[in-house]
């Protein structure tokens, strides 16, 4: 095999993935494995249409607005600032309040504002949660765990270090406990993620910098060439996801 010539392909896939947030590029390059639970289904059994709702780091609110909850009775946040201009070109002038935030702990809402506040996989600080939720107002979270991809990020870079060790299930909930919310439902779940080929995974390294510190073709080319014998031998490449959710009420 021309490992030279490898080589320039994947360093093509390492220029793709500055092209920003978008993995439609890895359509039928990796396989996701799906998560027993449906986080969509989970909020529309406790969200009722006059509620107060507040969406964590919504994005672009493209998910948001699938649940069709009225207008007037949402707010969202968001840090990062391209997505802060498209939520207020988009949902501002349906009515939504758009907040952008930058500290977890000093969020811009008053005390006992919301029934209801989503996050998914977004970080949190639940003393501030609880403080700006209504008596028995309902907080509900999926999140992506510290052990999220620890596997293909040891094989890749040397001397690998979580970022987020403590973001786990069990850490959370006695955190949550502990801030007198009553637990709804919990559940964590490690699926798998298949990369296809080598060019997959170096495009995926290069965007997720955080589980990949330092990654380049350059860098982790033996790595890369040992993962491609592995693609050779078994037809992927196997990452374990890190996943769990939490629905839960603030007590009185």
């Amino acid at each position: 095999m021309d490992y030279g010539k490898l080589k320039e392909f994947w360093k093509e896939e390492e220029k793709n993935a500055f092209e920003g947030w978008d993995f439609s590029h890895l359509k039928n390059r990796w396989v996701d494995e799906e998560l027993p639970w449906d986080y969509k289904d989970i909020l529309r059994r406790y969200l009722n249409s006059d509620y107060k709702l507040l969406d964590m780091g919504t994005g672009g609110g493209e998910f948001l607005l699938s649940l069709d909850h009225p207008y007037n009775n949402i707010s969202v946040t968001e840090m990062w600032e391209p997505n802060v201009q498209l939520c207020k070109e988009t949902l501002e002038p349906l009515g939504i309040e758009v907040k952008q935030v930058f500290n977890d702990s000093e969020l811009p809402f008053e005390d006992d504002t919301f029934d209801m506040i989503i996050n998914r996989h977004e970080s949190f600080d639940t003393k501030e949660v609880r403080r700006i939720l209504k008596p028995n107002g309902i907080f509900i979270t999926q999140q992506v765990g510290g052990k999220n991809n620890e596997i293909l990020s040891k094989a890749l870079i040397k001397d690998f270090n979580p970022k987020f060790p403590d973001n786990t299930l069990d850490i959370r909930l006695k955190e949550i406990e502990k801030n007198s919310f009553e637990v709804l439902y919990a559940k964590e779940f490690f699926p798998f993620l298949r990369f296809k080929d080598i060019g997959a995974i170096v495009y995926f390294a290069k965007i997720i910098e955080w589980e990949f510190p330092s990654f380049s073709v350059e860098n982790c080319f033996q790595e890369l060439c040992g993962l491609n014998e592995e693609i050779k031998a078994k037809g992927y490449v196997e990452s374990i996801e890190h996943r769990f959710i939490i629905v839960c009420r603030k007590q009185k």
